[in-house]
């Protein structure tokens, strides 16, 4: 299973989360922050509707795949602050 890490850190003259090499937007304080990381954290664990994928692949063959949507990352927010 994947997972996802939101890291606190200070950016852009204020506090913001970074995942995988990229910064949400500012905020003014730290603790704005670390609410704003973990709001994201617990998004990314819901789980989603059954959808049905249609893609070709590079040879030219069609796939049809369910994906039930239960298949989420685990998260975890890192603050060093704390």
């Amino acid at each position: 299973m994947a997972k996802i890490i939101y890291q606190i850190v200070e950016h852009d003259g204020g506090w913001a989360y970074k995942s995988g090499g990229v910064y949400s937007e500012p905020f003014s304080s730290h603790e704005d922050a670390v609410a704003a990381a973990k709001r994201a954290a617990a998004e990314q664990e819901l789980p989603g509707a059954t959808e049905t994928i249609e893609y070709e692949d590079d040879k030219g063959i069609w796939h049809v795949e369910v994906d039930p949507g239960d298949d989420r990352p685990d998260t975890e927010v890192v603050d060093e602050e704390e």
